[in-house]
């Protein structure tokens, strides 16, 4: 279970309307529960021939609940939803909805995810994928932009004294320094080769300049994490970097930082990360493509740099660590536009059927 349903659940709830949410379950739980919606345990997305035994049960809850949207967000789900809904008269089949979060494996098994009547794409860049690999009718796709909470992730924040103090307990190293930060996951494509080449440059020219690579190592990435720990050994860099592993404080770090990275190699889905700290009013550099690249084109034009050009990369965290740039307050990208938007997508399936 993902954040994004657990936003849309919430809102709904908060509408007046019944959140049920399917799945095997998780850590988010009981936030879900606790928010308003509910939740059936059900292993609708674990990848057998025996979750097909769903379709019946699945089929009995949609009719007996008289269930008006079916929303579905990943792939088997999507194929246990569909051929449910298939097997239920059409005057009595909910409406099907579903939403493409990434660009996919192209196949028959990903093509599931464009059959739903109104097909929610997360950015433009997912927008052109869909109509590149699928054969799908342009007007139903529906172009919905994950949003940040603007609550939760205010303009100007500033860590607390609190946080601060603990933070320099556990990381006494990052004490008065220049901190840029690479908020992404350890993995091959997140960009973690370009931004050590970085701080290794760029602290030739300011001693002071740290490196902040937060995010997790998941197991099989283990061997990734020995292969940058090495080249950062190589350039005898050990002081200029602190991974810190996951963290829950995401936005006091980001807060904390003087400028946030994004330097994935291949283009993201969308990039909820340096979207966040745009929004805390936080300059962030990005590689100009996929949906990060949206973001920026609309806040901060002047981060984008050409995938993989780390002369540019260079020139322009220079230029913003003597002269950082003012950061427009976000106003397009918000939870809210997202979550009204999400909710008229549905009532435009389910309002005119019930008028009917």
């Amino acid at each position: 279970m993902e954040r994004g349903t657990l936003e849309v659940g919430k809102f709904l709830t908060q509408q007046g309307h019944r959140s049920i949410v399917i799945s095997a379950g998780g850590r988010l739980v009981k936030k879900l529960t606790r928010q308003g919606s509910e939740h059936i345990s059900c292993p609708i997305g674990r990848k057998s021939l025996l979750t097909l035994r769903q379709i019946p049960k699945l089929r009995r809850f949609l009719l007996s609940e008289k269930v008006d949207i079916v929303h579905a967000r990943s792939r088997l789900p999507a194929w246990i939803c569909y051929l449910t809904l298939k097997t239920i008269p059409h005057r009595q089949r909910p409406r099907f909805i579903t939403t493409v979060h990434g660009p996919y494996s192209v196949n028959a098994y990903s093509a599931i995810m464009t059959k739903g009547e109104k097909v929610i794409v997360i950015s433009e860049m997912i927008r052109e994928y869909v109509l590149r690999h699928y054969q799908v009718n342009s007007d139903k796709l529906q172009l919905n932009y994950r949003g940040v909470d603007t609550a939760d992730f205010p303009f100007g924040f500033q860590p607390s004294v609190q946080w601060q103090e603990s933070w320099y307990q556990q990381f006494p190293q990052t004490r008065d320094k220049i901190l840029l930060c690479l908020p992404a996951r350890i993995t091959r494509w997140k960009g973690q080769q370009d931004f050590i080449e970085l701080i290794a440059a760029l602290s030739k020219i300011n001693p002071q300049v740290h490196g902040l690579i937060v995010g997790e190592t998941k197991p099989g990435k283990k061997r990734y994490l020995q292969e940058i720990t090495d080249r950062i050994a190589e350039l005898n860099m050990q002081s200029h970097f602190t991974f810190t592993g996951h963290r829950s404080d995401i936005r006091d770090i980001m807060a904390m930082s003087h400028i946030v990275y994004s330097l994935s190699t291949e283009p993201e889905a969308f990039g909820r990360i340096p979207l966040e700290a745009l929004s805390l009013g936080r300059p962030v550099i990005a590689y100009n493509h996929g949906g990060v690249a949206e973001q920026l084109n609309r806040i901060l034009p002047a981060g984008l740099i050409t995938p993989g050009d780390k002369v540019a990369l260079q020139a322009k965290s220079l230029q913003w660590l003597i002269t950082p740039p003012e950061v427009p307050k976000n106003q397009e990208f918000s939870l809210q536009s997202m979550l009204e938007n999400t909710l008229a997508i549905y009532h435009s399936l389910a309002v005119p059927e019930k008028a009917s």
